[in-house]
């Protein structure tokens, strides 16, 4: 109960000007937790008012009513992972979640608030062909999402997949040039690249700022 006083708190003791939020998943509660999720950023806002706010959320199974309470917290960009490619996606993630279900989610944020930026990421080094990424990535865009990374997948545990390959820093070069040319705003890639990325922020966070002016 006292995370969102708690959240604010640190974040300005740190002085910070972009922040990423983020949570394991409580498909416990009855509304997944989007409702902590909304009372946390709202308390960050009426504290900050001039920071911007990036979300990383997990499916909520595609309740567009969580989804909502999520829209209506007032966070500049919201991410979803679709983690890796299609045909991986069984193997790589949980079964209750999905491709075509984050994809969908993605779809419903940007299609109810035009505003949002929304982001993505993916794992390389699991088995995934270069025509499954480009793939992908042009799926990321039919759904409007601007924000991508892509990162070099690690084991954590002997109990997790292992790594296929190791993708190489020229091939993730290549791979940011074809996400730029596909349209994303920004792309990081990189073999130490995660879904919140520090140089990354500070390019997004100027992207909103400039929209934001000529608004």
């Amino acid at each position: 109960p006292q995370e969102p006083k708690n959240l604010t708190e640190a974040i300005g003791s740190f002085e910070l000007t972009y922040v990423v939020v983020t949570s394991v998943d409580r498909d416990d509660l009855p509304d997944q937790g989007a409702g902590h999720f909304k009372e946390c950023i709202e308390a960050v806002k009426q504290d900050h008012p001039h920071l911007i706010v990036e979300l990383l959320i997990p499916d909520f199974r595609g309740n567009e009513s969580c989804l909502d309470t999520i829209i209506e917290s007032g966070a500049e960009v919201i991410g979803q992972n679709l983690e890796t490619v299609r045909r991986l996606t069984h193997e790589v993630r949980d079964r209750r979640a999905g491709y075509d279900q984050s994809l969908k989610v993605l779809e419903y944020l940007k299609h109810k608030k035009k505003s949002i930026y929304t982001k993505s990421a993916l794992m390389l080094g699991l088995g995934e062909k270069d025509e499954e990424v480009l793939q992908a990535m042009d799926d990321l865009r039919k759904v409007g999402v601007s924000f991508l990374t892509l990162g070099q997948y690690l084991q954590p545990t002997p109990k997790h997949l292992n790594v296929y390959e190791y993708v190489t820093p020229e091939k993730f070069k290549w791979f940011e040039g074809k996400a730029l040319e596909k349209g994303f705003l920004y792309c990081a890639s990189g073999p130490f690249v995660r879904s919140s990325y520090k140089a990354g922020e500070f390019y997004i966070k100027n992207v909103i700022e400039k929209e934001s002016s000529h608004a």
